[in-house]
């Protein structure tokens, strides 16, 4: 079973195990920044079935209308963005959609056959993983969060005619 999502792309999701080494290997090879950068970000949720709170490093920055996602995890906590023995993985790890129902969203997706993985929360955002039984592995995320679709466009214009300059911003 394939999955096709409503709406564009918005996300290419990596976990790193060094985000500032990250950045900077993609400032070096692909030019890509400025990065917003927030530490110390905390997902109160579940994984796969069970509570959980993860504790991860984001870097964002955007190629177009597509946001790059660089996730440190920080937790020792189980969780998406770790093996099941707890090794940090590293690589592509998820791409994603915004939602403006996050509920209706994964419900529907659900109806497609993918099963829910991760789900969490915190004061501003909502997201869910999926997957998809036949294709374990490939996650998708959907994402709900007023405050990341209200900076997607200044951000985008931003990146369009960055100089290079302050190639690192710590958010928050």
């Amino acid at each position: 079973m394939g999955f096709a999502a409503e709406g564009p792309l918005y996300q290419i999701g990596h976990v790193v195990t060094d985000l500032d080494a990250a950045m900077a290997n993609r400032l070096r090879t692909a030019r890509i920044g400025p990065w917003l950068v927030f530490r110390g970000v905390v997902l109160d949720g579940t994984f796969r079935g069970a509570p959980t709170q993860v504790i991860i490093d984001v870097g964002l920055a955007w190629r177009g209308d597509v946001q790059i996602e660089l996730i440190e995890v920080k937790s020792t906590s189980p969780s998406p963005y770790q093996a099941a023995d707890g090794t940090p993985l590293a690589g592509i790890h998820h791409l994603a959609w915004i939602a403006e129902d996050l509920d209706a969203t994964v419900a529907e997706a659900r109806a497609r056959g993918l099963v829910e993985v991760f789900s969490a929360a915190n004061p501003g955002t909502r997201v869910c993983y999926l997957e998809d039984p036949a294709e374990p592995g490939v996650l998708y995320e959907f994402i709900e969060s007023a405050a990341t679709v209200a900076m997607t466009g200044p951000a985008i214009a931003e990146a369009a005619i960055w100089d290079g300059r302050n190639p690192v911003r710590e958010i928050g």
